[in-house]
């Protein structure tokens, strides 16, 4: 299958420049384990960018613009889609309650799987890229699997009783040039239908989390974030990540969750998989720490079909028939 790359369009204003965008060709690939070399990883992964520093793009205000499309950056020896990354023996505080919706959800198959809404900050710990889009007034980010999540940028103040969502209710605000989003209101894990991260730890409607976005230059972004949630974990949870601009012309790729219920609750294994000691649930026997591309069995459609099985592409009952043969 060859991959069809068309150009990503932004609005970043006036404060791009003709330098800024020519050096987004000068990338580099990082010595990787064995486990990530592949095609896949080149995709859905960043390499660091060892070109001429760009200064960090401004608005007319002078805030850094944010706009872009990320990939991560992999740290090794550190675990992907675990909150529990920055943690000693990837452990987190569980509570009483904690462990108990722990073990709940390790009954129930993964929410993502079954197209259910991927909230945050589960969609931020994902190996995936994500694009942010923000305009002063809303901060917008759009992931892999067809989600997005919005907080108001506007000054509002927060609602008294909001409307549980699986990325809360957010509202931001800058503190220098960091981007902090606060939000709260949270679905329930005890609802059987979100998990905190890839590894099925819970989050409670009792949790509020803190992002603190970050644009050191232009090829760079940074997150730190922080749950608290006193009902789930003993104390807050600190984590970060660190993301690069993808070239030039790399964009999300189109992909419809494939809503086939009957077949995901019957055929799926309850719970995330096995996680290892080093806090990875993977995407094969292999020790992927991507999933295959394309990620849908049916080349050119985008549709998905359960990479979650551990987490090759397995064919559904509702998959095309193959194409007939060329006479």
């Amino acid at each position: 299958m060859s991959l069809r790359i068309k150009p990503l369009h932004m609005a970043l204003g006036l404060a791009l420049s003709v330098a800024a965008v020519t050096a987004t060709a000068q990338y580099r690939d990082e010595a990787r384990p064995d486990t990530i070399t592949s095609k896949s990883a080149a995709i859905w992964l960043g390499s660091e960018y060892t070109g001429k520093p760009v200064a960090t793009p401004r608005d007319a205000r002078g805030k850094p613009l944010l706009n872009g499309y990320w990939k991560l950056l992999h740290e090794a020896d550190k675990p992907d889609g675990n909150l529990a990354k920055d943690l000693p023996g990837f452990s987190l505080p569980y509570t009483a309650a904690g462990k108990a919706a722990l073990a709940a959800n390790f009954k129930v198959v993964d929410p993502e799987a079954r197209c259910i809404i991927t909230g945050i900050p589960r969609a931020l710990t994902a190996v995936l890229p994500f694009e942010i889009q923000h305009n002063g007034v809303r901060f917008a980010t759009f992931h892999q699997l067809g989600w997005h999540r919005l907080a108001w940028l506007d000054g509002r103040k927060p609602a008294s009783d909001p409307d549980p969502r699986y990325s809360g209710n957010g509202l931001g605000h800058w503190e220098g040039d960091t981007l902090v989003i606060r939000s709260t209101g949270f679905k329930d894990s005890a609802d059987g239908r979100v998990w905190a991260d890839d590894n099925a730890n819970p989050i409670s409607s009792q949790a509020v989390l803190v992002e603190r976005w970050s644009r050191p230059d232009y090829h760079h972004l940074q997150l730190e974030l922080t749950l608290s949630d006193a009902r789930y974990y003993r104390q807050p949870i600190q984590y970060s990540r660190k993301f690069v601009l993808a070239p030039q012309g790399e964009q999300l790729k189109e992909f419809s969750c494939e809503w086939n219920t009957f077949w995901v609750t019957t055929h799926l294994a309850p719970g995330p998989g096995p996680i290892g000691a080093d806090g990875n649930r993977y995407y094969g026997p292999d020790k992927q720490i991507v999933p295959d591309w394309p990620l849908g069995s049916v080349e050119d459609d985008g549709r998905g079909t359960g990479y979650w099985l551990y987490r090759k592409n397995k064919p559904k009952p509702s998959d095309l028939p193959p194409k007939p043969e060329a006479k």
